[in-house]
């Protein structure tokens, strides 16, 4: 299998013949490229088959309707014919759209006042989503997943212009702006996560209904957990958004883990399991090493698999070197592999080559020092960690 990269140019070039629909392109890339492992990783969830294994033309155009967020290539044909008439309400939508995501305010300002019904209009695309919607930079088509520094402003001419704070998109099993906005790694990255949480709680938005039911009693605070949004959790949490044990674990707040325990160590009416190894999870994750020592007090199995992996995979999956010693002084075992495969030492290392951080060497030696068992073919990877750290 060819390792190499696939040159920058070529690649960029493919995913905007993905965005435009142009077969032709995208099938001469693929004739070269199609069991390249960086393709693998661009659209393993579009096919999940060698490309070659099936008619090349039909694939290509599979990934395009898929990558514009329709079903099938017919439906995407028509989106196409909707918009090469530039009196469409597709057209007019999509243009709207393309200024949210731009921060131009201008444009959008001039499609609102020549069409006021845009502001309610939904995308024919999958996932339904109102232009206030796309503020959010979440859950829609990717090259539309970015959030100008304006963000704010742009979200205020849409809600001053009369747009339904809680319309609910159909992405995530159904997500208002809010969730989509605390969630998103992109208005983080901006800087305006913040600010865009206070203009949608200012005019209206409901933390309760933000996303979808399966986050439970406090889900808007949970979402933002399971998407490495710790510090909108926090955030979300000192704005009065509901807490259950899960949320107020993940964010840290100790007094208030506390008191979800009676005298004796029990959970409190109302507090579950379920929700204990859950917090203690995310506390592990996110370093917040005073909760998880409380946890691990009362009853919290150290062992335990939870969503896939146990605290001391979860510690290193946040780089969390303080926590992953507590674990490590509490004998967290260190050989349980995780849903991928991995053990504590093997996830250690996968993270060390993929998602480089300064402590990466400190972890990889504490749980050598703790006895981690070191696979045959590791001591390459180990001594190359050791090599760019000194």
């Amino acid at each position: 299998m060819d390792n190499s990269k696939i040159p920058h140019e070529q690649f960029e070039a493919a995913k905007k013949a993905a965005i435009d629909g142009d077969v032709h392109a995208l099938e001469e890339f693929f004739a070269t490229y199609a069991y390249h492992p960086q393709i693998r990783n661009w659209y393993d969830e579009i096919y999940p088959y060698p490309i070659k294994e099936k008619n090349l033309h039909e694939d290509v155009r599979s990934i395009i309707a898929r990558d514009n967020f329709f079903n099938d290539w017919s439906g995407y044909e028509k989106f196409k014919q909707e918009m090469n008439k530039e009196n469409s309400s597709v057209f007019q939508f999509e243009t709207a759209a393309d200024a949210v995501v731009k921060g131009d305010s201008i444009t959008l300002k001039h499609l609102l006042k020549q069409n006021p019904d845009l502001i309610h209009a939904r995308s024919i695309r999958l996932h339904h989503a109102t232009l206030l919607i796309y503020t959010g930079a979440n859950g829609v088509e990717g090259f539309r997943q970015q959030t100008p520094k304006n963000a704010v402003a742009i979200a205020e001419i849409l809600l001053n212009a009369g747009a339904e704070v809680d319309a609910i998109g159909d992405m995530y099993g159904g997500t208002t702006t809010l969730g989509l906005v605390a969630t998103s790694i992109h208005p983080f990255k901006t800087g305006v996560q913040n600010e865009l949480i206070d203009i949608l709680l200012e005019h209206g938005a409901d933390p309760n209904f933000s996303v979808a039911p399966d986050y439970r009693e406090s889900r808007l605070i949970v979402a933002c957990l399971a998407n490495g949004r710790h510090a909108a959790a926090v955030y979300l949490a000192k704005k009065g958004v509901a807490l259950d044990l899960e949320g107020s674990a993940g964010i840290g707040d100790l007094d208030r883990v506390k008191n979800y325990f009676d005298d004796d160590g029990s959970l409190k009416k109302g507090a579950t399991t379920e929700q204990a190894n859950s917090g203690f999870i995310w506390a592990c994750e996110y370093g917040m090493i005073d909760v998880a020592s409380f946890l691990l007090g009362h009853g919290i199995d150290i062992a335990a698999l939870t969503n896939g992996m146990t605290a001391l995979h979860w510690a290193i999956v946040g780089g969390q070197l303080d926590t992953i010693k507590l674990l490590l002084e509490r004998n967290a075992p260190l050989e349980i592999k995780n849903s991928y495969g991995g053990t504590a030492l093997g996830q250690a290392l996968w993270a060390a080559f993929n998602e480089p951080r300064p402590q990466d060497l400190a972890i990889i030696e504490a749980l050598i020092a703790a006895g981690a068992k070191i696979e045959p073919d590791w001591d390459k990877y180990i001594d190359e960690v050791r090599r760019r750290q000194v």
